[in-house]
């Protein structure tokens, strides 16, 4: 938590959404409209409830355990959180399983390598 002049603390959250991959464009714009630029995007598998799924292949039947999804992480000050949550809900569902989930985590500290700039200095 960066410190602030009069001894205040800033609380800093990381939001991780794992959501449908056709979804990222909109939602990455939707950040942007409310202020959010930086994030970490990365492509990675997963399953919930819905376990996977069959398909077809040259007529043989497999299954399909680990479904493509996109892994967004930013990291928001606290009195940001809900906003950018409603955001990626927002923009990411579609109604159906599979749609995805929200992860929020404190942050203890953050270091901007090239310039050796802390926490809320370093976002």
């Amino acid at each position: 938590m960066s410190q602030l002049s009069h001894g205040e603390q800033i609380r800093m959250k990381k939001i991780e959404a794992v959501i449908k991959p056709f979804k990222l464009e909109d939602v990455k714009d939707a950040l942007a409209e409310i202020g959010i630029t930086g994030m970490t995007v990365s492509e990675v598998k997963g399953y919930g409830r819905q376990k996977g799924h069959s398909e077809l292949y040259r007529g043989a039947e497999y299954v399909v355990d680990f479904l493509p999804k996109i892994k967004m992480e930013m990291i928001v000050s606290d009195d940001m959180a809900d906003k950018v949550i409603d955001t990626v809900i927002g923009a990411s569902r579609t109604g159906r399983i599979g749609d995805g989930k929200i992860f929020v985590s404190d942050i203890e500290k953050i270091i901007r390598i090239r310039t050796g700039e802390t926490d809320s200095d370093a976002i």
